[in-house]
This record gives C-alpha cells, sequence and structure tokens, in this order.
C-alpha cells in the first residue's frame, strides 16, 4: 500500500491520534492491501464460535453485534461506525467474543492479525491504554444496554434503543434528533429482541403521542417528550 494511502487509513482510526511518529511509523509497516476489505450489507463477518484472532477496525459503515436467544430472537449488543474497534488479542478481548457481527450497510475494515499487533502492544505502553481504556468503555456500555432491555417494557425497549441511536448516530433538527440510519421494523425488533408486529405497534403509539415521527427512511424523536418520557 503507497505511504500516502496508508497514513490517510490510519488517520481514520481514532485510537490512533496523536500517537507518536514511532508507533506511527511501525503501524504503516504492518499496513497492506491485504488489510482492508470492503463488504457489502447484511454480510456476516463473524459468527461464535468463529472469531478470528486479531484487530478489527472500522473505517467507512457500520457493525452490528447481536446474540441470540435460545428461542432464536436476536438482541443487540453494540453497533460500530466509522472509528470503531472489535476483535481480541492474547492480551485482551474488546467483548465482542460470543456474538454475530453483520454489516449494517457497506462497510470498510482494516484488520492487524494478532501476531502483529502483540509486538506493539508490549513495546508501545502508550498504544496498550488506549486499547484497555476502550475496553472499559466497551463494557460499561454494554453492561448498561443488557440493563435496560432486561427491566423495560417493550415501549421503554424501543425509546431507549432509538434515543441511543439518535444520541450516536443523529442530527438536531428544530427540538428533534433525527436518525441518520435507514431503520426497518424488522430491523429494530431484531436489536431489541421483539417481534416486528409488536415494534411497529409500538412506533405507531409513539407517533400518535408526538414522540416520534416517522418514514420510510428516517426517525426523528422529540428531544423533549423523549427526555420525559426516559427520566
Amino acid at each position: 500500500m503507497k505511504p500516502d494511502k496508508t497514513k490517510f487509513l490510519l488517520s481514520r482510526i481514532k485510537i490512533f491520534e496523536s500517537l507518536s511518529t514511532e508507533v506511527v511509523r511501525e503501524l504503516e509497516q504492518i499496513t497492506n492491501e491485504s488489510s482492508v476489505i470492503t463488504l457489502p450489507k447484511s454480510s456476516i463477518i463473524q459468527t461464535p464460535g468463529s472469531e478470528k484472532k486479531g484487530l478489527f477496525f472500522v473505517i467507512e459503515g457500520k457493525l452490528r453485534f447481536y446474540k441470540t436467544n435460545p428461542a432464536g430472537k436476536q438482541y443487540t449488543v453494540c453497533i460500530l461506525s466509522e472509528g470503531g474497534i472489535f476483535g481480541e488479542s492474547e492480551s485482551f478481548s474488546l467483548a465482542t467474543s460470543g456474538t454475530y457481527v453483520e454489516t449494517m450497510e457497506e462497510s470498510t475494515i482494516y484488520s492487524i492479525p494478532a501476531e502483529q499487533i502483540e509486538p506493539l502492544l508490549s513495546k508501545h505502553s502508550e498504544l496498550t491504554l488506549r486499547f484497555l481504556a476502550e475496553m472499559s468503555k466497551r463494557l460499561k456500555i454494554q453492561d448498561e444496554l443488557v440493563e435496560k432491555m432486561v427491566f423495560r417494557d417493550l415501549r421503554g425497549k424501543v425509546l431507549y434503543f432509538l434515543n441511543r441511536l439518535s444520541i450516536k448516530f443523529g442530527v438536531e433538527e428544530n427540538g428533534y434528533r433525527k436518525i441518520d440510519i435507514p431503520l426497518t421494523h424488522q430491523e429494530l425488533a431484531n436489536m431489541i429482541g421483539a417481534t416486528r408486529e409488536a415494534v411497529s405497534l409500538t412506533l405507531q403509539e409513539l407517533t400518535n403521542e408526538g414522540i416520534l415521527i416517522t418514514s420510510r427512511k428516517t426517525v426523528m424523536i422529540d428531544i423533549q417528550k423523549l427526555t420525559e418520557e426516559l427520566s
């Protein structure tokens, strides 16, 4: 891979920002064309038991991490967008073992095999600390998500999940947050482990109450009403 293209690639990964010149140079040396792949929407990257050792970085696109319960219902544990990281090495795991990983849209992923990242982690403490901070943050988010999904009713689950999506991917417009992800009722149902029919009824109820404005491609959430509902 050409040096300028490598630098551009690494600049898209937040965890590599402001690293020392020495670390960046070593990262550039292990980056090549085969390290980068682009996958279409709905591609399954990982299934439980098929995890690959190494670290994976989202350059473009969005990935959904989910598990299934004994009845086969899916429930989302994490969504990563540009700059997100997943995978594991001998030193640590980013809490994605035992999950399915699926692209929500066309996505480009950069990978570093475990045998290449481990020497860097051993040599550069600043890089290790960044990965440990990311791991801690990921675990906190997942623990909160699981708690909310277990103890809330369907209405609460829908609102909580839409709120999370709007904070991470939304844009504020005139007192609303618009979710910048095309999302079908079935996709939302899969994310929270519910049926499409039940989710559709809940969304209609929330729309009638003025909490949501929905269309085929967008969902807009009234920020004030949502805050009151979730408080």
